[in-house]
């Protein structure tokens, strides 16, 4: 809703787009989604097939969109496809509009709490004073930046949730006479839990402090996005151990933490795709190419 939805038409929109969408979405009266990943080009959104055909005052949007949080409840979507000339655009879609439906993704056993669909588009008409002002891939990807510093920052507090409930039942289960916690074993699985914790802290600290003046690149976004969902990932698994038998059951966090953060690995960007962009940041080659 945040970076995905608002952050576009604030920064990339024109002052009537603003002023139609930014007050409502932002006190919850619209929902939107975000518009990129396709049912053949997730990590590759330059191979999008979605399309737009000039027909005077409006867009022939046709195509489809796979993975998009939110869109069977959506009131807007913003759309990024290919025109005639090759051009990427995004649009600002009604989801009221004729040969718009965003059929529910059912099944999953991550995030099963977030409402996910596809977004399908047949022949749509989309008045062209929807369009934002941005062509190319750098609009997309600023708005997947901003996205991924927040979960930069979330994926710390799974991770805290995690370790806290482990320390807890550390201290209070007893074997051998004596608290798990009192163990060897057990003293390094919390403290390197916590040391990882402190350390991604540290790391989202100074991005921020960089973003604040407006020097964060999106390759250093991305070593904080990757690095801090596999530590928090890592620290799930640790914790689930800690709790013995007891951590796969509802009564504790861990299992859902575990669970929805294996697909916080893979969206805004995989694992690995985050790896190759710290290494074409640091080597200036470029793995996709």
């Amino acid at each position: 809703q945040g970076s995905l939805v608002m952050y576009p038409i604030y920064r990339f929109g024109t002052e009537a787009q603003k002023r139609k969408y930014l007050p409502k979405l932002a006190k919850g009266e619209l929902i939107g989604c975000f518009g990129l990943t396709e049912p053949d080009f997730g990590s590759n959104p330059a191979g999008m097939l979605t399309n737009l055909k000039d027909d005077g005052d409006v867009w022939i949007l046709n195509g489809s969109k796979m993975w998009i949080t939110n869109s069977p409840v959506a009131d807007v979507a913003i759309v990024w496809g290919r025109d005639e000339a090759g051009k990427i655009r995004g649009l600002i879609v009604d989801m009221d509009l004729e040969g718009v439906s965003a059929p529910e993704i059912k099944g999953k056993w991550s995030l099963r709490a977030s409402i996910t669909g596809e977004l399908v588009f047949e022949d749509v008409r989309v008045p062209k004073e929807q369009t934002l002002e941005v062509s190319g891939l750098k609009g997309p990807l600023s708005c997947l930046s901003k996205a991924r510093y927040g979960i930069a920052w979330g994926a710390i507090g799974a991770a805290l949730d995690c370790y806290d409930s482990a320390l807890r039942y550390s201290l209070e289960r007893i074997q051998f006479d004596k608290p798990i916690g009192q163990f060897q074993l057990t003293q390094k699985k919390l403290a390197e839990m916590i040391t990882e914790i402190t350390k991604a802290q540290l790391l989202n600290w100074r991005l921020g402090t960089l973003a604040n003046k407006g020097k964060a690149s999106p390759a250093q976004i991305s070593m904080a996005k990757r690095n801090n969902v596999a530590v928090a990932l890592d620290i799930a698994r640790e914790a689930r151990q800690i709790h013995g038998g007891m951590g796969i059951t509802n009564e504790y966090p861990v299992m859902r933490h575990m669970m929805n953060l294996e697909t916080v690995l893979t969206y805004e960007g995989t694992h690995d795709i985050h790896l190759l962009i710290t290494g074409h940041d640091v080597t200036g080659l470029n793995a996709f190419k």
